[in-house]
Parts: structure tokens; C-alpha cells; sequence
């Protein structure tokens, strides 16, 4: 499944990133789509078989599902 993990700070969206790395779990830094509103404008878009095994830190955001109608928030912050 394909996840969007957003950020409060560019830094967190780098730490997301190398923490995927680390964990062997394919990822890339991107802008944040349109229907997605962000602090920082990146993202990491995730593949992963599951939302739980995506790092969060006091950087996340809000964690969406990609889908073919849009995205479906799993995590939010606020």
C-alpha cells in the first residue's frame, strides 16, 4: 500500500525518510499533493504492507492512505 507521510519541518520528513531507509521499506521525499495541506510542503510517500510500521516522530504530521479517489487520513496531529 501507498502512504503520505507529512510533516511539521523539512527535518522531520528527512528523519521519516532515512528511518525508512534503514527499516528497508521503499520511500521518496516529494512535495505534498494538493488535497493534503502540510507545514512544510514535503512529504514522504511510503511503501509499506502496513500504516503501523511507518516511523513516526514529534515531526508527523498526519499519516493518508493513497487511494484512487483521493487520500483517507489514518493519522492526524491535531
Amino acid at each position: 500500500m501507498i502512504y503520505i507521510a507529512t510533516f511539521f519541518s523539512h527535518f522531520g520528513a528527512m528523519h521519516c525518510k532515512k528511518l525508512c531507509d534503514q527499516a528497508g521499506m521503499p520511500a521518496r521525499m516529494m512535495p505534498v499533493p494538493r488535497k493534503l495541506s502540510s507545514s512544510c510542503g514535503t512529504c514522504v510517500r511510503i511503501e509499506a504492507p502496513d500504516a503501523e510500521m511507518i516511523p513516526r516522530t514529534e515531526e508527523t504530521e498526519q499519516i493518508a492512505l493513497e487511494q484512487a479517489d483521493g487520500y483517507r487520513i489514518l493519522y492526524s496531529y491535531f
